[in-house]
């Protein structure tokens, strides 16, 4: 037998997988919808705060209408996040959250560039792409307060859930998550694995 009906046997037996191709949507709109909702859960828990932070040009978004456009956005996290979990709708549901992403990530986040976490040994902090100060001075940071820490706290017990870090609060979650819907408003919420699956079956057979 050639290579090439090898490759081509090979290929056959792969292409068998996507019976299951239903998973991996399911999978991310497992992981997402939790963030979703827990995001716009917290916005609607401390509303009035919320409103302020979307109104403020000094510590905030600056945006206009700043209760519409918090509602606005709790109901696009909470809602689309309870749909995206059942598959419902899942296309439409994620337009909106796109839109969040994308406004978080690029009037929030952008100002620090990509990392979430400060990490001077990034190679996303060599200097050439999206250098932040923040991330740069991370290292000396950190050795101050290991160093306060070690002499004058419990250093063991405050590092055993995990060592500490600076965050940067960087584009890289808004966006990560941003791809992640991109992705469902293209594939939809899954083969078998989706309310909207069933409801395509049986209202728009092919």
């Amino acid at each position: 037998m050639s290579v090439l009906n090898l490759a081509t046997n090979a290929q056959r037996m792969l292409e068998k997988s996507s019976v299951f191709e239903g998973i991996a949507p399911l999978l991310l709109r497992l992981y997402l919808a939790p963030v979703m909702i827990q995001a716009g859960w917290t916005k609607l828990g401390s509303f009035d705060n919320t409103v302020d932070w979307f109104a403020s040009p000094d510590y905030g978004l600056g945006l206009p209408a700043p209760a519409l456009m918090a509602s606005l956005a709790i109901a696009a996290e909470l809602l689309g996040g309870v749909l995206i979990l059942i598959g419902l709708a899942t296309r439409w549901a994620s337009i909106p959250l796109m839109f969040t992403m994308l406004v978080a990530a690029f009037t929030v986040h952008w100002p620090n560039g990509w990392p979430a976490i400060a990490d001077a040994s990034s190679w996303l902090s060599d200097g050439t792409i999206m250098l932040n100060e923040n991330v740069m001075s991370a290292p000396d940071k950190l050795a101050a307060a290991k160093s306060l820490l070690q002499e004058h706290g419990n250093y063991n017990w405050l590092t055993s859930s995990g060592k500490f870090v600076i965050l940067n609060n960087g584009i890289e979650f808004a966006m990560t998550y941003f791809f992640m819907l991109l992705s469902l408003f293209f594939t939809g919420g899954g083969k078998l694995t989706s309310v909207d699956y069933f409801l395509r079956k049986k209202f728009m057979p092919e």
